[in-house]
């Protein structure tokens, strides 16, 4: 008897949906994981687990060997995907290699979107900024935590506007070429500033221990000033006084940089990711966030992933919708966030417990009447 996908128990109406995305007999469906089918309108984790098992229970049932058959048609579905993969890959490196060619040796415009690799060093030669985990490696500045959050990248630019890099490097970089690698002395003015004598306060330790949860300043300790917001390092202490430097730790500085603008950002829907990761919100989980661009009231709506429901976004989304207001003013207007808190069930009582409460209910009444 040949099987049908309609044999397997509880599919119901489900039926249309697994066939509009070629799961279409029970040999298939058994060979799904349960990811696949979670991406089914309408289908969830226990539904997608109680399908697979019954599709597999079926298939056991019709014939002893067809465990084995399953087995092969998974493996043979496993081997597809990967070609569709390597395919994808392919193409992906062809598009790229074709855009290099188209790019190369093309100088950078105002407003163009694109990537550059900065290494950053001191004059005397410590390496304090790179675009890639190997560089972080070798310069021995590598963090597993920044990696994770994407920190060793190519930084996100938009030719000629501020806000994105120094001074001298946004100046640097309208007149480069891309693909193009050079090198280049950014003077304290133009870098992080000159060290400011009104940066540095000199605070009683009493009142130090206050404002730093009662414990005593340690040399080198950054320090927040409550209601500014200020970050600082503890320079010293002298004569009972803590000295804290808001200077930036590179302030009065000349500073060294190698560039490359290795990209060019064209795609709409990928400048709307790079503005999300520049918030920060980490590469890994942009993917998370649903979007939906309505191009005919140019409006951007951003479905907030479960997992972000409960943390506080609020300066965030301002940014974001900020950035994407002011830098694809001819796309955006209005950015909505839209937040679903799904209805949590109800916890059910089983008929044994109910009927419990009722029998300790008839006897409360009984105790009552005599």
């Amino acid at each position: 008897m040949s099987l049908k996908l309609e044999d397997v128990k509880g599919i119901g109406k489900k039926v249309d949906n697994l066939k509009d995305v070629g799961i279409d007999t029970v040999e298939k469906l058994a060979a799904s994981s349960i990811e696949d089918l979670l991406s089914i309108k309408g289908i969830g984790k226990a539904s997608a687990e109680k399908y697979i098992n019954s599709a597999k229970e079926l298939l056991e049932t019709e014939s002893p060997g067809s465990k084995t058959e399953t087995e092969k048609v998974s493996k043979e579905l496993i081997k597809e995907e990967e070609k569709d993969e390597e395919k994808e890959a392919q193409e992906e490196l062809k598009k790229l290699e074709e855009k290099k060619k188209r790019l190369q040796g093309k100088k950078v415009k105002k407003g163009d979107f694109v990537l550059v690799k900065i290494t950053g060093k001191t004059q005397k030669g410590t390496i304090f900024r790179v675009s890639s985990e190997e560089d972080a490696k070798k310069a021995d500045i590598y963090d597993e935590q920044k990696a994770k959050q994407g920190y060793y990248t190519p930084e996100f630019v938009i030719v000629g506007k501020p806000g994105f890099l120094n001074e001298g490097l946004t100046e640097t970089i309208e007149d480069m070429n891309y693909f193009e690698k050079k090198s280049v002395r950014i003077p304290p003015t133009k870098a992080f500033g000159k060290r400011d004598p009104q940066k540095i306060e000199r605070i009683g330790i009493a009142k130090f221990r206050k404002l730093n949860e009662g414990k005593n300043p340690e040399i080198g300790q950054e320090f927040v000033k409550k209601g500014t917001g200020q970050r600082g390092v503890v320079t010293n202490v002298v004569q009972g006084k803590v000295i804290v430097d808001y200077n930036h730790p590179l302030a009065g500085q000349s500073i060294d940089y190698n560039l490359e603008i290795v990209d060019n950002i064209e795609n709409f829907d990928e400048k709307i990711e790079y503005f999300m990761i520049s918030k920060g919100i980490p590469k890994e989980n942009v993917s998370d966030f649903n979007i939906n661009y309505i191009k005919e009231d140019k409006t951007l709506e951003i479905l907030i992933p479960k997992m972000f429901l409960f943390q506080n976004l609020t300066y965030i989304k301002f940014g974001l919708a900020l950035d994407l207001q002011t830098h694809l003013t001819d796309e955006i207007n209005d950015v909505k966030f839209i937040e679903v808190y799904e209805k949590m069930p109800l916890p059910t009582e089983s008929a044994d417990s109910v009927m419990k409460k009722v029998e300790e209910y008839n006897k409360e009444q009984d105790t009552k009447a005599e």
